[in-house]
């Protein structure tokens, strides 16, 4: 999660309005406007998602303007691309803290850590195009820098051609980003406001909502009979394996586990590693705590052994941790191959969805060179399907855990709901 945002962020006295009192709306007024918005969106035939920090204050994150609000300018946390949003359907406006891109090339990487600076200034990584190697910088936007006109000019143009557009979670006070919205209006579209506070923008709105983003939203698809897909989060780590003969029947060995963007680069969803030696009771176990995690040993050269790694997950994962198990024969060279990534992402992500849980993993790429191998493993660190049970209590708990909003299985004019209509959807992100 992107809380160290606020730190970063260069001072300025003028930032709007703040700490502002949260509004809930009454459940059957809630229950009504739901509905009103799962048409609105049923209908519609260009929509537009203008989010902002409200949307991610379920997962732990403070937003920027609310009573407990803090620093974090809104969207910049990764989320929006976590979830499944192709990157060409987002206008990310204020940058993402866990993405760099190279001014040369224009390549851009999606990192598992958070960026160590904002303001768009050089990091310590070089883009990996073997003809380009620039220096990197981060995306995200201080207080005094102008929005990217890569995100700007589609985000503007989707708004002109939107019919809908949805703000959720966003105060709306940030220009120029705050009047993309207005766009929509000119050319005959709506706009629908999702926000716990008020907004300049309230009057200009066809419906307001005062009710928390996420149950709000999940009124409306249990309203139009959709189903919300399970989020599946999927890490990725390298692990290592160098020898050396110290003498003729021993050798000395090292274990690394890192991540895949580089040794110094921080694995924020593994907290420990310990390593056991199942099959050879005489070697001691290993308990890694530090990064990057390392086990230097010196083992007899022509006895194979297996180590067992388990992974202790953060807090923040789904689940404690996940086994990989690890052959090691100095003298039996092992095969070389490189999966197509999306394909094993693919199969992990089926698995834990049927499954319900996490801790699968696969190795994507093995590499045996002569006194070093590796392989990165893909890792699902985190499982979550919107149950039958959660999706009953959804709407009744959208309007401040209160309230009850009649459950909703009327089949839609078209008889399946949204998933017959081409909607398009563009990102467009004021508070990313």
């Amino acid at each position: 999660m992107s809380l160290g945002y606020a730190e970063k962020l260069s001072y300025r006295e003028d930032v709007g309005t703040v700490g502002m009192s949260e509004i809930f709306d009454p459940a059957n007024v809630l229950e009504e406007k739901i509905a009103e918005l799962a048409t609105l969106i049923q209908k519609s035939k260009h929509l537009v998602a203008f989010t902002g920090a409200g949307i991610s204050t379920s997962c732990g994150i403070p937003d920027f303007r609310g009573p407990k609000g803090v620093w974090t300018l809104q969207n910049v946390d990764s989320l929006h691309l976590r979830s499944g949003i192709p990157r060409e359907k987002l206008a990310e406006l204020h940058g993402n803290s866990f993405m760099e891109t190279c001014p040369s090339c224009g390549a851009e990487y999606l990192r598992d850590f958070e960026i160590e600076t904002i303001g768009m200034k050089e990091t310590s990584r070089r883009c990996s195009g073997l003809k380009c190697r620039a220096r990197l910088k981060d995306t995200v936007l201080d207080w005094e820098d102008a929005l990217p006109r890569k995100e700007m000019d589609p985000a503007e143009e989707h708004c002109k051609k939107a019919d809908v557009v949805l703000c959720l979670g966003t105060s709306l006070q940030i220009t120029p980003a705050c009047n993309l919205p207005l766009k929509a209006i000119r050319g005959g579209g709506k706009i629908v406001i999702v926000n716990l506070q008020k907004t300049p923008k309230d009057k200009k709105a066809s419906l307001v909502i005062h009710g928390r983003v996420d149950k709000v939203i999940a009124g409306v698809m249990h309203f139009l009979n959709l189903r919300i897909p399970p989020y599946i989060r999927v890490d990725f780590v390298q692990i290592s394996f160098s020898h050396s003969p110290k003498k003729k029947t021993y050798l000395k060995w090292i274990l690394k586990i890192q991540s895949i963007h580089g040794p110094s680069a921080p694995l924020p969803f593994l907290k420990s590693v310990e390593v056991s030696f199942p099959d050879r009771p005489n070697l001691k176990p290993a308990f890694l705590q530090k990064q990057p995690f390392r086990l230097k040993r010196e083992t007899a050269r022509k006895k194979s052994f297996k180590m067992l790694l388990r992974f202790n997950l953060s807090d923040g994962c789904g689940c404690s941790h996940t086994i990989i198990e690890w052959p090691v024969n100095f003298w039996r060279k092992k095969e070389s191959f490189s999966h197509d990534k999306n394909e094993v992402i693919r199969k992990l992500r089926d698995a834990a969805e049927d499954e319900s849980s996490c801790g699968q993993n696969a190795i994507v790429e093995m590499k045996d060179l002569p006194k070093f191998e590796y392989t990165i493993n893909a890792i699902v660190t985190n499982a979550h399907k919107w149950d039958v049970v959660e999706d009953d209590k959804a709407t009744e708990i959208a309007s401040n855990g209160n309230g009850s909003v009649a459950k909703r299985c009327n089949e839609t004019e078209n008889g399946n709901g949204l998933s017959s209509k081409r909607s398009k959807l563009s990102g467009s992100d004021e508070d990313l």
